[in-house]
């Protein structure tokens, strides 16, 4: 990581707080000035309609990796959240420290309402694209904050999380660094008229699914758009902006003056091995520039959060001045 990334992912977690033995969050965590009474509550608007949510919970379920990263940027350490699936724990990227008392509640889009209930929660955070159909036995258990979907606007997604923790001047610092963050990578790689004319792929192998080569509407094209990044024309034929889906045999589509590329699932079983080193991967002209850099899904896919946005900074300052 480069010292700039470090220094952004230091800033994002200054507002972190620890936690009490039985998971709730300490003074550290609460706003000064905006402590709430106990059952005191106020209603935010969500994907799903107004919902009244406490002051100031103290006791959060998350039920995605986005808003697990939300969490503990803004200073808040839930008491339970779902994971990606049952052969990973917590993202690797988040403090470990902070992930000590966080107990585990099922998977992402699987998550266990038996142990959900068991944490007796006074809030849970989600989203439409994982949970619809959860939505009111959620909303029997504690106060439900959904929003739409947890990719391409994951910075409105944040905002709303920020919302229901109470933590609004937080989250503005938060974006205040980022932004900032931003405009010094930009300067590093040589300004907007250099950036924009770099043109940038994206290709994500998928076990048990077609490659994806990653358009502008999603939260890692968000990040390139946001420096100004240039990107291969295919990615506008992408449905949605989300994404083009190739075969093996049309790998040299991804192609671009560098690449950024990983694999959801095992290298083995994405196709990621046999494409890599292949002749239509040797082929491409990022390649024989040696300008191709593998990176983590965990981080770059999954993340969709400030915190994993700041490391993902680092990472292609990194990469596009070296």
């Amino acid at each position: 990581m480069t010292t700039g990334a470090a220094l952004l992912t230091g800033a994002l977690l200054l507002t972190a707080c620890g936690t009490d033995d039985d998971g709730t969050t300490d003074d550290a965590a609460t706003p000064e000035g905006e402590v709430g009474e106990v059952g005191e509550t106020r209603t935010i608007d969500t994907a799903m309609g107004p919902v009244e949510v406490p002051v100031d919970p103290q006791r959060v379920v998350v039920l995605d990796t986005a808003e697990l990263d939300s969490a503990l940027t803004l200073g808040v350490t839930p008491v339970g959240s779902v994971r990606a699936d049952v052969a990973t724990g917590f993202p690797f990227y988040l403090p470990e420290e902070r992930l000590t008392d966080v107990e585990n509640v099922g998977n992402i889009a699987a998550p266990n309402l038996e142990a959900v209930i068991e944490l007796e929660p006074d809030l849970i955070i989600g989203n439409m694209a994982r949970d619809a159909d959860r939505y009111d036995e959620l909303s029997a258990i504690a106060p439900t904050v959904f929003g739409e979907n947890p990719g391409g606007p994951w910075k409105e997604n944040f905002l709303l999380h920020a919302e229901a923790l109470n933590r609004q001047e937080e989250a503005a610092a938060i974006v205040e660094d980022y932004e900032a963050r931003v405009e010094e990578v930009v300067e590093a790689i040589g300004g907007a008229e250099e950036a924009a004319g770099t043109e940038v792929s994206v290709i994500r192998f998928i076990e048990g699914g077609d490659t994806r080569l990653y358009g502008r509407e999603n939260y890692i094209g968000t990040i390139l758009e946001d420096l100004g990044l240039g990107r291969p024309a295919i990615v506008d034929e992408a449905p949605d902006g989300f994404a083009v889906e190739i075969s093996p045999e049309q790998i040299d589509l991804g192609d671009g003056d560098v690449i950024f590329y990983t694999s959801y699932g095992s290298a083995e079983n994405s196709g990621e091995s046999a494409a890599v080193g292949g002749a239509l991967w040797e082929g491409m002209d990022a390649v024989r520039e040696n300008r191709v850099f593998a990176v983590e899904d965990e981080l770059w896919f999954q993340g969709i959060g400030y915190t994993a946005a700041g490391i993902i900074l680092g990472e292609i300052e990194e990469a596009l001045t070296s």
